[in-house]
């Protein structure tokens, strides 16, 4: 990570935390115990901490993971539309992968599921709802890569849904482009279950290894070797850095 690039991503993360602060307003309930016990700046600090947990994603790891990808990729953009139509046999086809993975007729096979997807590149052509990819790239040799950015820890029934964001996305890429090279993948930002591996038990049946990156694998698929160790540095140094800027904003709720 060069020094421009370092920079850029420490700007991003500090101007995600003013903007936050500048729009935030901590609930206003009436907690005495709590307020007593913890005093009001910590108890802000808390809720301030979760509601920033849900923004998080779009506000901060998309636009980082952008601004890492533009060295190493031909094209890469958050939040972009990979399309607005479907072919009625391809939705069809996707219906039946999830049942067939659902009752275990089925084993999850990422390059069988695409084959099958391309095979059904027929039918009508219906409008879809625009799909939104989290972050699209485009490699060098123009190979498509799509992510579903991912920083809670998921259950069961998530991965599911995973699953079937990553299969319509796939399909959609084909209805308008039939000849696209396209790589739907779940990131994991980081691994909620650190310092233990990533519990893929829960991905049984469901989705399979290839189907994610995880925490480091992700954030060096993008910037290169050893960009999620320099990722944590950034976001370090913006906290010593700003260190006082968020005592004293939390300081005004015990006024």
């Amino acid at each position: 990570m060069d020094n421009e690039l370092r920079e850029s991503v420490e700007k991003t993360i500090k101007d995600c935390l003013r903007k936050k602060f500048s729009h935030y307003k901590p609930k206003d309930n009436y907690m005495p115990f709590h307020h007593k016990l913890l005093g009001r700046d910590r108890y802000a600090l808390y809720s301030f901490i979760h509601s920033l947990n849900t923004t998080f994603g779009s506000s901060v790891f998309e636009p980082v993971a952008v601004s890492l990808a533009r060295g190493r990729f031909a094209k890469a953009e958050c939040q972009y539309v990979v399309g607005d139509e479907l072919y009625s046999d391809c939705r069809d086809v996707i219906e039946n992968i999830m049942s067939d993975l659902q009752t275990a007729k089925a084993t999850p096979d990422k390059s069988v599921e695409l084959q099958l997807l391309r095979q059904s590149l027929s039918g009508e052509k219906r409008k879809s709802k625009p799909t939104r990819v989290d972050l699209y790239l485009v490699d060098n040799d123009g190979v498509e890569w799509l992510f579903d950015m991912k920083s809670p820890k998921p259950n069961v029934g998530e991965f599911k849904g995973f699953k079937r964001t990553i299969l319509e996305w796939s399909a959609v890429a084909m209805t308008t482009n039939s000849n696209v090279d396209v790589r739907a993948l779940v990131a994991f930002t980081y691994n909620p279950f650190y310092p233990e591996h990533f519990q893929s038990w829960q991905m049984r049946g469901v989705l399979e290894l290839d189907d994610v990156l995880i925490e480091k694998e992700f954030w060096d698929f993008l910037g290169g070797e050893g960009s999620y160790e320099e990722l944590l540095d950034c976001f370090e140094r913006v906290g010593i850095e700003m260190r006082d800027e968020i005592d004293d904003y939390f300081k005004r709720f015990n006024v």
